[in-house]
């Protein structure tokens, strides 16, 4: 009953007129950013996030957008993929599978209005799911000391390539980036300045944000100038005969719905994971349990049903370790960890007894931004749908005019946005080499935090290591740890290979 009382606290916190019509702006804008192939939400939480410090919003007010965006998102990615058959981003891959056949045979409407019905049930009780575990896990979080802490930020860099992690080996080289531009500026223990090569600018370190920023926005608009004749991805003019499901189609995917959302919202908790890992299990578990007549692949509704449930239940379930932990869960959670920090606030156990208005009122909005998003994502289809007529010539310089103001409003350095162009430079060319971006930024975000309990640690212990592995709770994350790091190199593979399989017309 607590649970629920302080969930009460928190719709009073979320429905006040700014927040509301900021999870409106929040969804609205997501949905774009994810309908757009290639954006996907990390990029786009990353996006606005200078939109957030050059209108000066509040901490629970910001988080409220971003988180908004980040839902969005997730809806918006199917849009494209059962249109053109061209993912939004990774997760919304398996929705093109039954998706883009249901649009050959007439049925975009229908596949349209299904698929933004799946979404709100996976994030919807996803959410649910947020509410009652994120507590629980915050008391066995207060048994944590700096050995534990310690262990668990390794579990979160082992896990980091992901089960379907494409290479391992880049991943710890991004990492070890990440890491390495963590230790820029003056050692908080010696007061001796590291890796500042002689620059005052350096010694406080580089900012997450103008890390993040330039990684993600930067890049994409370096990527947009090495091919500034694309234009809209393709013709999104199928015709929309209807924007509703029928109710047999609803009555015939509840089941899958239901699977799908279970499967997404472990994935999302399980560190690495993710949603694409949610959507693909999801889809591969209700193909091989409901086709008996061979009918996905060729426009079943419950192949949309299923991996649009299991993607946005992940995005829900992401948001556990974030806030329970102070891990991200994904890509997009660690971006919004780091606004999380530029705010001042502190994920982790401490978050829901000393700041319990921002984390109540962020969940509280998450519920009405969800239901928003499906009043928006229905009848407002056909306007999402002209969003990808939009050359991206017009989309791109205002992505660079967000960045470049957002960073200078928040710091008022010239100096910052040469640091953050060269970071645009560096994850176009990490882009390029098919380096994830994700570890860098959670490098950064870490780093810092890591060597502090380290230091602690070995502190108490007067230099002995054995105490890093001195707990249940710590051999229990160590053993996670290198199971998450070595299930890709042993498990990934044959994942891959199927998923391939499966993906391949």
């Amino acid at each position: 009953m607590d649970i629920l009382a302080s969930l009460g606290d928190g719709f009073a916190v979320a429905l006040t007129w700014q927040n509301l019509g900021l999870a409106l702006i929040g969804c609205f804008l997501g949905t774009i950013i994810g309908a757009l192939p290639g954006l996907g939400p990390a990029n786009g939480v990353a996006i606005l996030i200078p939109l957030a410090f050059t209108l000066g919003l509040p901490a629970t007010p910001a988080l409220i957008l971003l988180t908004s965006v980040y839902f969005g998102a997730m809806y918006g990615g199917r849009i494209s993929s059962i249109l053109l058959n061209i993912p939004g981003d990774e997760p919304a891959m398996m929705t093109t599978l039954d998706g883009y056949p249901m649009t050959q045979k007439g049925q975009a409407g229908e596949a349209l209005a299904l698929s933004g019905v799946a979404s709100f049930v996976g994030a919807f009780f996803a959410t649910w799911g947020l509410v009652f575990l994120a507590p629980q896990l915050v008391k066995v979080a207060l048994l944590f000391g700096p050995a534990e802490y310690f262990a668990l930020f390794t579990l979160a860099f082992a896990t980091l390539g992901g089960i379907a992690a494409r290479s391992q080996a880049k991943a710890v080289i991004a990492a070890a980036l990440g890491l390495a531009i963590a230790m820029v500026g003056v050692d908080h223990q010696t007061g001796v300045p590291r890796l500042t090569f002689g620059e005052i600018h350096l010694y406080e370190g580089i900012h997450f944000l103008i890390a993040i920023v330039g990684l993600f926005a930067i890049s994409e608009v370096f990527l947009f100038l090495e091919h500034p004749n694309g234009s809209a991805p393709g013709d999104a003019r199928a015709k929309l005969n209807r924007l509703t499901a029928p109710l047999p189609m609803l009555k015939k995917t509840t089941g899958s719905m239901a699977r799908g959302t279970v499967i997404g919202f472990l994935s999302g908790v399980l560190p690495g994971a993710g949603a694409s890992l949610g959507s693909f299990v999801a889809y591969t578990l209700e193909k091989r349990l409901k086709d008996k007549e061979g009918t996905f692949g060729k426009g079943d509704p419950r192949g949309v049903a299923a991996p649009e449930a299991g993607n946005n239940a992940a995005a829900g379930g992401a948001l556990v370790p974030m806030l329970a932990l102070g891990v991200p869960g994904s890509g997009t959670t660690a971006v919004l960890l780091a606004m999380l920090m530029a705010l001042n606030i502190t994920p982790g156990p401490l978050l829901f007894t000393q700041q319990p208005e921002v984390v109540w009122g962020l969940i509280a909005a998450l519920f009405i931004g969800n239901v928003m998003l499906l009043l928006l994502n229905v009848p407002m289809v056909g306007l999402f749908v002209r969003v990808l007529q939009v050359p991206a010539k017009y989309l791109m310089p205002a992505v660079a005019m967000v960045s470049f103001v957002g960073i200078y409003g928040l710091s008022g350095s010239t100096f910052d946005l040469l640091v953050m162009i060269i970071f645009g430079v560096g994850g176009y060319l990490l882009r390029k080499l098919d380096v994830p971006l994700v570890p860098v930024i959670l490098g950064i975000l870490l780093g810092n935090e890591m060597e502090k309990n380290l230091r602690r640690a070995l502190t108490i212990s007067d230099g002995d290591l054995s105490i890093l592995w001195g707990s249940p709770i710590a051999i229990t994350i160590w053993v996670l740890a290198i199971l998450g790091f070595v299930a890709p190199l042993l498990v990934g593979r044959i994942l891959r290979a199927k998923k391939s399989a499966i993906v391949a017309p």
